[in-house]
């Protein structure tokens, strides 16, 4: 299959289309999925986001990888919800160091109605810092969701995790089915959708080829794409399995970009167990989205300004929001970087 007729955008994928793309020679398979990446992106540019935990804890549901689920004793400290002005805050300073999507998670099952009006005011009030905005709030009703449309949401994150034959090893509390309707009430608001997947859970090649078929045969395919691996956290069900195969993780991202070629393909979680050339390696196999600064969440991530010297090394630039001037704002971050190194949003990793 070429790199031009893979990218044209469809919907009607097949299992056994996608496992031949996943048993190519590996250097076909990137070959092919950087000639896609280039129909539709540049190449070294690279979307920069930061995620900050607004509700930490004690969510009902029984995701086996999770170290907020409540079911599990990983020593996670519980939050209540962060107050408005602490997570705006939090905002302006992730702008300050580079990052143009500013994501925000609460472990919840779904929404409280005494919660909401706080949820909408972080809202309102990052995309007045000129921020893009996402929220991951667990399942939403339509109301909830029409609300975060009109409060100016500009994604929803809501991942599928794994295929719907393996989801119910991983999650009882809530169904496939759930998630899919959640993500039917973001795109009918006008939301943009963050969805993917975790690696390293025991799936399966099928499992994960069943995950990105799901994501790719939706009527619109979502416009960021987060492949996951798995964070091990003590405590969790999870906690002993096996480490994925670098390659595989990478023929996971190339696989993704081929079948949503104007996706953002996102390297998320588990980046802080990788070294510099496996990232190069997912750069090049078309991840052209990351998330910026020290967690996930929960769990650790590599430090904004060193994330900055990699991109250096390989020539890549943080991707700007249209209406900033490129040369202005990598001028902007830059300055950024030398102020804030001594901030709390960086440390140093010889004294840790």
């Amino acid at each position: 299959m070429s790199a031009t007729a893979a990218s044209v955008t469809r919907h009607d994928w097949s299992l056994a289309e996608v496992k031949a793309l996943f048993e190519q020679p590996f250097n076909d398979l990137i070959f092919q999925a950087q000639g896609v990446h280039r129909q539709h992106f540049d190449a070294n540019r690279v979307q920069v986001s930061t995620l900050l935990s607004i509700k930490t804890g004690a969510c009902p549901e029984d995701c086996k990888y999770c170290p907020q689920s409540g079911h599990y004793n990983t020593g996670l400290d519980k939050e209540k919800l962060m107050e408005v002005q602490k997570v705006l805050e939090a905002a302006a300073e992730a702008k300050a160091i580079g990052s143009t999507r500013f994501c925000m998670g609460a472990a919840w099952k779904h929404p409280s109605a005494k919660d909401m009006p706080y949820v909408l005011k972080m809202v309102e009030g990052v995309k007045a810092l000129g921020l893009e905005t996402c929220m991951t709030l667990g399942k939403l009703d339509q109301e909830q969701t029409k609300a975060l449309a009109a409060a100016g949401l500009d994604y929803y994150n809501h991942n599928l995790d794994t295929s719907p034959e393996f989801y119910g090893n991983i999650i009882t509390t809530r169904t496939y089915a759930d998630r899919l309707e959640t993500l039917s009430y973001v795109r009918e608001s006008g939301m943009k959708i963050c969805s993917g997947g975790i690696l390293g859970m025991g799936e399966s090649l099928n499992d994960r080829a069943g995950l990105l078929i799901q994501l790719a045969n939706l009527p619109e395919h979502p416009e960021s794409v987060p492949i996951n691996m798995l964070v091990k956290v003590k405590g969790t069900p999870l906690a002993e399995e096996q480490d994925v195969d670098p390659f595989d993780f990478i023929r996971m991202l190339a696989v993704a970009r081929i079948m949503m070629p104007k996706s953002h393909v996102r390297l998320s979680a588990g980046r802080e167990q990788m070294n510099e050339q496996m990232q190069a390696l997912a750069f090049l196999a078309g991840a052209n989205s990351i998330f910026y600064g020290e967690k996930l969440l929960t769990t650790g991530n590599p430090q904004a300004d060193k994330d900055m010297l990699l991109f250096k090394r390989l020539g890549i630039q943080p991707e700007a929001r249209e209406e900033h001037d490129d040369e202005v704002h990598q001028a902007a971050i830059e300055q950024a970087l030398v102020e804030q190194r001594d901030s709390k949003l960086f440390y140093d990793a010889a004294s840790a």
